[in-house]
């Protein structure tokens, strides 16, 4: 074998550099890890589960409220969790629900920026208006309003719900509230009208939104309605706006005047001709 010399076009460089590109589109796909991430986290349990170690590297604990508050389901372990690669779906696939409010303490010893990342998926029912709850800080921080789990991604789909705060100086600050922080931030899950409050993972992250790695893409979320594009055009020295609506895709909707005048005569006719003879034959009656 000579060296020195490029092999492309050779069949065997071909075929490597086609498993090479494979390779990268499956791992890219399935979701890479982002370096350095587990590090960040400071706090991290499976809900309803055991201890769990995702893709990026964080280290979720088996659940500490097993046994002392509400109830563990695996109920999800019969499905797939759509938006979540693979190797992660046991995060969304167990949970933890209670008839009435529950929550969690969690410690957090540094002042800075975090992110509370909370996992969800709708296992159970299969539609919305269900289950209805919901996400409470501290006991005064609404950070989760009525979240409707299938409203927002439908079936069998992960769903992370992310809120930004700030602890500075005994301070906890989070959606534009400030309250006293003691060194533990309560996370509650809040009984609504509708069944029972749940979750199926949560981890607290130093850092940004920016930070934390996003779910795949959701197949199913485009919006379906008409959206409606605004162009500018001038009139004179007049700048005048023009409202368009993007056409939606199938077949065309007939053109009500597009038939002639004379199809639409025909059936009066008809109906004049058959009520003379019936009116000559009741008169000879």
């Amino acid at each position: 074998m000579r060296r020195g010399k490029p092999c492309a076009g050779s069949p065997h460089c071909l075929w490597l550099f086609t498993a090479a590109l494979v390779t990268a589109r499956c791992c890219c796909s399935s979701g890479a890890a982002v370096a350095g991430y587990g590090d960040k986290v400071v706090w991290a349990i499976n809900a309803g589960g055991e201890a769990h170690t995702d893709v990026h590297g964080i280290h979720f604990k088996r659940d500490p409220l097993e046994g002392k508050i509400g109830r563990a389901s695996d109920y999800g372990m019969r499905l797939p969790i759509f938006r979540s690669v693979p190797e992660d779906q046991v995060l969304y696939q167990t949970e933890r629900y209670n008839e009435e409010t529950f929550g969690y303490d969690i410690p957090i010893k540094e002042e800075g920026d975090y992110v509370l990342v909370l996992k969800f998926a709708e296992v159970y029912f299969a539609q919305s208006q269900q289950k209805v709850f919901d996400v409470r800080l501290n006991g005064q921080h609404v950070v989760v309003k009525d979240l409707d789990i299938f409203e927002k991604v439908g079936h069998s789909t992960a769903h992370d719900e992310l809120v930004s705060f700030t602890i500075r100086k005994g301070k906890l600050s989070v959606q534009g509230e400030v309250s006293t922080f003691n060194g533990k931030l309560l996370v509650e899950f809040v009984k609504g009208y509708y069944d029972n409050p749940k979750v199926c993972a949560i981890c607290i992250v130093k850092g940004t939104v920016e930070d934390v790695p996003k779910l795949l893409p959701h197949p199913g979320l485009e919006k379906k309605e008409e959206e409606e594009e605004e162009d500018d055009y001038e009139d004179g020295n007049e700048k005048k706006t023009l409202s368009k609506k993007k056409v939606k895709s199938g077949p065309r909707t007939p053109d009500p005047y597009a038939s002639d005048n004379s199809s639409l005569m025909f059936p009066i006719l008809v109906a004049f001709g058959v009520f003379i003879p019936t009116l000559f034959c009741l008169c000879r009656l």
